[in-house]
């Protein structure tokens, strides 16, 4: 059994090689993560394709961590009954992606999966307050997303440390996840805003020791 933290780590795959998809879940599987993050992109809502609910059901079958799958596409009322198909433990959908976003994550909520919502960069993080009773997950987006290795975008720590207080405020129980440019050489500013999940790709993966790289993340808080 893994140790309680203050912080969780979700690897992401994005910066893996796909040809040897295996390789990579060993990994987080050797490491303290439990979670592994799952960037699903359509070339539409973001500038890049990756994969759909077939990667999802692949991985699924040989692993028992917790699948975050980040849904950065247009339209997902379209798609979240077969990543709930797939085996997604937490859906998270964009703000930015769909008019009726309650209505939206209810879909989820009634496949009986955790509940997700994410806005980018250049959306106020007070266009999320009326859906946050309803979510179990906040992920903000800190580089505008479609590519790993990119270098994180401060001002969006902001957005962290208003919606830790809003949460203490209102009773809430989401957590809180940052996704982008997060490495060991700025996760103790990110940790101290008030994040609970550092999602890591390209520090993770394109470390020479990624085992030892996520352990350093767990504990540079």
């Amino acid at each position: 059994m893994k140790k309680e933290k203050r912080i969780e780590i979700a690897p992401s795959v994005l910066s893996a090689d796909f040809s040897d998809m295996k390789k990579y879940i060993k990994i987080v599987e050797e490491s303290e993560a439990s979670w592994l993050h799952l960037d699903v992109m359509d070339g539409h809502f973001v500038p890049n394709i990756t994969f759909g609910p077939k990667m999802v059901a692949d991985i699924r079958k040989v692993t028992k961590l917790t699948l975050d799958v980040h849904l950065m596409i247009t339209d997902p009322d379209n798609f979240i009954p077969a990543f709930l198909e797939a085996g997604a433990d937490i859906i998270t959908i964009h703000h930015e992606s769909t008019v009726h976003l309650h209505r939206s994550l209810s879909y989820i909520r009634e496949g009986n999966a955790k509940v997700g919502v994410s806005i980018v960069p250049s959306t106020p993080v007070s266009m999320l307050y009326e859906v946050l009773p309803f979510v179990d997950l906040v992920l903000i987006m800190s580089v505008n997303p479609g590519f790993g290795g990119q270098t994180i975008i401060l001002e969006t720590l902001k957005k962290v440390e208003i919606l830790r207080e809003k949460r203490e405020r209102e009773n809430y129980n989401f957590l809180i996840e940052i996704d982008g440019g997060v490495n060991r050489d700025n996760c103790k500013r990110v940790i101290d805003a008030g994040v609970d999940i550092i999602v890591a790709g390209s520090a993770v993966f394109k470390s020479e020791n990624p085992v030892k790289e996520i352990s350093i993340l767990y504990n540079c808080g």
